[in-house]
């Protein structure tokens, strides 16, 4: 029997609902969507079967106006069903989907709850359908449904009991998948900041150091080290410390250039920031715009506690920053790994020279043809 099922981003969509635990499981959505139906066609022999999920959570405009995502379909045209949608307003599907309820029609030409435009689209024959509501923490996300029962046999309760357990099985699996994409993400994410941390740096630099090399592209990095923030822990206590830190990297998210920069929390108050594409001028006007909003920003302007004012700290915070391009700064020979250690090397100790001149500043790592003895 050949399942067909939704394209990978449309699963990925329908993934992006809210996420309530993070277990290392990790869960191959196609496969379990395949085995569900598989199973189910096994205990309850029908002619056609579907799964339908509702879209993302930002995309819901109310239950009757929701859309249900064929994501995984058997029988005679169920291709041309795969990827297509449902108003959830529609059919026995629809009214299962908003019911949150397990609906058995033996005879739908007699049942108002149907739909037949369905029919129109696949030219199938339907004569009797189950439907059974896939629930996620109490909230219906959509159906499974079987259509025309095999050996000329009517649909019973104890049919429609079965579809119920694969239903259960079908949301229990769902959740697995959204805890494993939970563990990824989370497994990548500095927990103080939201940043990227150091294990997803070096894997993520290799890999845009890589594409770059083949594509003949460049890539800056950018390192960067608050100024005087000991002064805050000793003065305002590690909490506060903790907030400048936060706030530090919503302001790196905030302006990062592009959608392919990432921002990382290397560690302490040290953070990098990686630039595909962009040249060494590019990263220098970037690295300029990062050093004045932090130097003009206000942080903790709101309470550490219930009884504390907030200690609205300005001017005292900045930044020293060095920044680094692949074309203009590394030698293209060596290993991918090599390549990329030097590109670090380059734009760490460039940083570090802003700190030994002063302060607050850019420093740009020396271009490979003005290096001394190059």
């Amino acid at each position: 029997m050949r399942i067909n099922i939704a394209r990978q981003p449309l699963l990925e969509r329908i993934l992006q609902r809210q996420i309530v635990s993070s277990k290392s499981e990790d869960v191959d959505l196609n496969a379990v969507l395949r085995e569900i139906l598989l199973w189910a066609n096994r205990f309850v022999p029908s002619e056609s079967g579907s799964i339908l999920l509702d879209a993302p959570m930002g995309e819901r405009s109310g239950r009757a106006h929701q859309a249900l995502y064929f994501v995984a379909c058997f029988g005679k045209g169920s291709v041309a069903l795969v990827n297509t949608t449902l108003p959830a307003s529609k059919g026995i599907a629809g009214r299962t989907y908003r019911s949150g309820r397990p609906y058995i029609s033996k005879e739908v030409s007699q049942d108002n709850c149907f739909y037949p435009g369905l029919d129109k689209k696949t030219k199938f024959c339907t004569k009797s359908i189950i439907c059974a509501p896939i629930k996620l923490n109490g909230q219906t996300i959509g159906v499974i449904e079987l259509i025309n029962r095999l050996s000329d046999i009517n649909y019973t309760p104890k049919d429609l009991s079965l579809l119920k357990i694969f239903a259960e099985y079908t949301s229990t699996l769902i959740q697995n998948a959204l805890d494993a994409k939970a563990f990824e993400i989370l497994s990548k994410k500095d927990n103080l900041t939201s940043l990227y941390n150091d294990r997803y740096f070096y894997s993520q630099l290799t890999k845009e150091a890589a594409r770059s090399i083949k594509r003949g592209t460049d890539l800056s990095l950018i390192f960067m080290d608050l100024d005087r923030f000991k002064e805050v822990n000793d003065s305002y206590g590690h909490l506060a410390g903790s907030r400048v830190l936060t706030e530090v990297g919503g302001i790196i998210k905030d302006t990062l250039p592009n959608a392919d920069s990432r921002g990382v929390r290397y560690g302490g108050d040290e953070y990098v920031v990686i630039l595909p594409g962009l040249n060494l001028d590019e990263a220098a006007e970037y690295a300029e715009k990062l050093r004045m909003t932090i130097q003009d920003f206000t942080f903790l302007t709101k309470r550490l506690h219930a009884n504390a004012k907030p200690i609205m700290l300005k001017g005292h915070i900045t930044s020293s920053v060095g920044a680094a391009s692949l074309m203009e700064n590394v030698a293209k020979s060596g290993s991918v790994n090599e390549i990329r250690d030097n590109l670090i090397k380059q734009a760490d100790t460039a940083m570090y020279k802003s700190k030994q001149d002063g302060r607050n500043l850019i420093t740009l790592a020396p271009r490979i043809g003005k290096r001394k003895n190059g």
